[in-house]
């Protein structure tokens, strides 16, 4: 594929390593999330972009576009989204409000529940030319826009749709919802490098609030999916290290390690 497409946004620096360098870099990047430094490894384009960057860069899109580009938030619900949804507002936006973190759509994890819309999964489009997609998404239903997507963008939305999805239930029982790693190996890799920003029992980081809290196990046991996709992807917005450029074994153990941690 060509990537001079990529190559026209605000570059920063290229960063090769081993993969214990990477990840010690990584580590060491987020102890310092908020510094104005890390801008560019949240929002920036390298100067000579790999197709890893690129899909983990659309899987974060996929997560919640405006804040992995650092755009205008919706306001208002999507016109497609359907009257009998219980969600409203700018999350309704989201790919993964409709389609999953497990890319199945109503024949996942959103068979029923809260999230279930009736729309099916994205995993169909594995393999699917990427421009071909892109066009999908900016025609109806999807609808988005070049102001709220711009193409470069687009494009590696597209891309990871084509090639960044996973088979979730090779890596996660759906009934159970166990994570099928090495539970050893993933907590040496989560006390090596996760805990630098979540902490040893994973509570360092609360992404709910005081009253309904929501923890690295909290996540991980209730929705292993959404886990496995940020650990691969990163978190939009934030100086998150993505484990794509790693095998998928890797995050896989993870999670499976950090179903064992505290879940309040």
């Amino acid at each position: 594929m060509d990537w001079d497409f990529l190559k026209t946004a605000r570059p920063s620096n290229r960063v090769t390593a081993t993969f214990a360098g990477v990840l010690l870099a990584a580590a060491c990047l987020m102890q310092s999330a908020g510094a104005a430094d890390n801008r560019d490894f949240v929002f920036g384009v390298p100067i000579d972009p790999t197709e890893e960057w690129a899909l983990f860069s659309g899987g974060r899109m996929y997560d919640k576009w405006w804040e992995a580009l650092g755009t205008e938030e919706p306001k208002e619900t999507h016109p497609a989204y359907p009257a009998a949804g219980k969600q409203k507002g700018a999350t309704t936006w989201r790919c993964k409000e409709c389609h999953g973190w497990d890319y199945k759509g109503a024949a996942g994890a959103y068979s029923s529940g809260g999230r279930f819309t009736g729309i099916k999964g994205v995993d169909k489009m594995s393999g699917t030319e990427p421009g071909k997609i892109a066009a999908l998404l900016r025609a109806k239903p999807h609808g988005y826009t070049a102001k709220q997507i711009p193409d470069d963008a687009l494009g590696r939305l597209a891309l990871f749709i084509s090639k960044g999805q996973h088979d979730a239930n090779a890596y996660i029982d759906p009934a159970t919802k166990k994570a099928k790693g090495n539970i050893e190996r993933g907590r040496k890799l989560y006390q090596g490098v996760c805990a630098a920003c979540h902490g040893f029992d994973g509570k360092l980081l609360n992404f709910g609030d005081d009253k309904k809290p929501e923890f690295v196990g909290t996540t991980a046991v209730e929705n292993p999916w959404e886990s496995l996709h940020k650990i691969r992807n990163g978190q939009p917005a934030a100086p998150m290290p993505a484990w794509r450029a790693f095998d998928i074994q890797n995050a896989v153990d993870v999670l499976t390690y950090s179903q064992t941690l505290p879940v309040k």
